[in-house]
């Protein structure tokens, strides 16, 4: 029922344009590729050549690698490549420098942990991140965002995705003290996968359920030129 009532809150008639997930996943699916599985191997066969610290040291020559050559190239260098670049670097100095390789694999999870921390606390505060990445993904008109009901559905997606993180940071950690490194390369990869693909599916479908329980029509559109949101090289930064 457009425009109608439920539970005590009214929201304005609308409808919302999100993109298509197929889509979503076709564009992003190669880069995906490209930029988790393709360093990971490279970081796994290392491993077995030259040891964990030859391992390091290719993933982060790799890295600098690909930034070489978009600057070669005149490309357009994205500010994710240059914060992962940076982020590598900075755990490699800080594990060569303590001379522990349990250093380097443990700060991606603890800052897993600071992103699940700031999920829930912005829930907490009633100030919702989710609302403010989906501003991002999909711009929202002012006077619907400022609806209660849709208030109260980003504060519950935020309070999902900081659950999401803990339960992320909480398995990886037990793989990272239980498992080999071998193991956990591969395990970390694929625990990240599944758990943020389920985090986005659940949250895509709890949207439009929601969305429409409040009279807003959700509609799916065609995504041409996304870009995923990930770039070669930045993988072993969040290994």
């Amino acid at each position: 029922m457009p425009g109608g009532r439920a539970d005590g809150y009214t929201v304005p008639p609308v409808n919302l344009e999100i993109p298509r997930l197929r889509d979503l996943a076709r564009h992003a699916g190669p880069h995906l590729i490209e930029a988790t599985f393709v360093p990971l191997a490279i970081f796994y066969c290392s491993l077995w050549a030259m040891g964990v610290w030859g391992a390091l040291g290719t993933a982060l020559a790799w890295s600098y690698g690909v930034l070489g050559l978009r600057l070669l190239r005149r490309e357009r260098v994205p500010g994710i490549l240059l914060l992962g670049v940076a982020g590598l670097t900075i755990r490699t100095i800080i594990s060569v420098a303590s001379g522990s390789v349990f250093i380097y694999f443990l700060q991606p999870t603890l800052g897993t942990v600071v992103v699940a921390g700031t999920f829930l606390f912005s829930a907490a505060l009633r100030r919702p991140l989710a609302e403010r990445l989906a501003g991002d993904f999909c711009p929202l008109p002012l006077e619907f965002i400022r609806q209660a009901a849709v208030r109260r559905f980003f504060t519950q997606i935020s309070l999902l995705w900081g659950l999401v993180y803990v339960a992320n940071a909480g398995v990886t950690l037990l793989v990272l003290l239980t498992q080999p490194l071998s193991t956990y390369l591969w395990a970390k990869t694929l625990i990240s996968i599944g758990l943020t693909g389920t985090g986005v599916i659940v949250s895509v479908m709890w949207f439009q359920r929601t969305m429409r329980r409040h009279g807003v029509s959700v509609t799916r559109r065609r995504a041409p030129g996304i870009e995923a949101g990930v770039e070669p090289g930045l993988a072993l930064a969040a290994a």
